[in-house]
C-alpha cells in the first residue's frame, strides 16, 4: 500500500482512495480479492500511512463491492463492520450454472465461454443485477460502467447506452456518484464509461470522480491529464 502512495506523492495528488475487492460466494479458479483477514490488515496499514503521511497525502480507505445476487444480506453485514470512506460497486461475476465468469476477463478461456452463455444474455444479467445493487448494497460510486466484456471482440456492437441511462436515473435518485475510470484509454481510447454516457450523467446532474483503477503503483493516477478534455465537454451540457 505504502508504494501506492508514493506513486501519489510522485505525482503530486492532494488525495487518494483505495478501493479494495470485496466478494463473497464466487466459484472461480483464482482470487483477486481481499479476505476478511485482509481487510482487518488492510484497515491497519492504511490508518498506519494516514498518520504517517498526514499533511502530505490525504488517504483514504474505502471498498469496491463485486455484486453478487445470492450474497445481498452476507455483502450488507460485512460492509456494516467497517467505516469506509467510498463504498464502490461493480459486478464482475456471472454464475453460469454453480461456476462464475468473469465478466471483465481477458483470458481466453472466458472470452470463449461469453459465447457460449450468449452476449446479449450476458449484457442483460449484468445490468439487471446493477440496478438491483444500487438499490440494495450502500453504494457511494457506481465502477466502470460499460466496462463488462471489454476485451471480447464484438462487445463494441452492443448498445450499452440505453441500459446505461436506466441506471443513470437510479443512480441520481439515491445520490450516488459515477466513476470515470481511466484504464479504458489503452483499451479504447474512452474511460469507462463512454464520453457518451459521461454526458448523460452529468446532464443528470450527478457527481463524478476519478478512477484510474491502479492494480500496481505504476498505474496511480494514469491518464488523469486527459481529464481535462473530458471536463470541457461536461461543461457544453452543464
Amino acid at each position: 500500500m505504502e508504494d501506492y502512495v508514493l506513486a501519489a506523492i510522485a505525482l503530486k495528488l492532494e488525495r487518494i482512495i483505495f478501493l479494495e475487492h470485496l466478494e463473497m460466494g464466487i466459484n472461480y479458479f483464482e482470487s483477486t480479492w481481499l479476505t476478511q483477514d485482509d481487510f482487518s490488515y488492510y484497515f491497519k496499514e492504511g490508518r498506519r500511512l494516514q498518520e504517517k503521511y498526514s499533511g502530505t497525502l490525504e488517504i483514504g480507505l474505502g471498498v469496491e463491492v463485486g455484486f453478487n445476487p445470492d450474497r445481498i444480506r452476507q455483502l450488507q453485514s460485512f460492509l456494516d463492520r467497517y467505516h469506509w470512506d467510498r463504498v464502490g460497486i461493480s459486478y464482475h461475476f456471472l454464475d453460469v450454472h454453480g461456476e462464475h465468469l468473469n465478466l471483465l476477463s481477458r483470458k481466453k478461456h472466458n472470452i470463449a465461454a461469453y459465447d457460449g452463455v450468449g452476449v446479449e444474455r450476458i449484457l442483460d444479467a449484468y445490468f439487471s443485477g446493477l440496478r438491483v445493487a444500487v438499490e440494495e448494497l450502500p453504494g457511494d460510486v457506481l465502477c466502470h460502467l460499460d466496462a463488462v466484456l471489454r476485451y471480447h471482440p464484438d462487445a463494441k456492437d452492443f448498445d450499452f447506452f440505453t441500459p446505461a441511462c436506466d441506471l443513470l436515473d437510479r443512480i441520481a435518485e439515491k445520490g450516488m456518484s459515477l466513476e470515470v475510470n481511466t484504464s479504458g484509454y489503452p483499451i479504447r481510447d474512452q474511460p469507462f464509461p463512454s464520453i457518451d454516457i459521461l454526458k448523460a450523467a452529468a446532464g443528470r446532474n450527478i457527481t463524478l470522480v476519478a478512477g484510474s483503477d491502479a492494480h500496481r503503483p505504476a498505474d496511480v493516477g494514469r491518464y488523469f491529464d486527459r481529464l481535462s478534455v473530458i471536463v470541457k465537454e461536461i461543461q457544453k451540457i452543464r
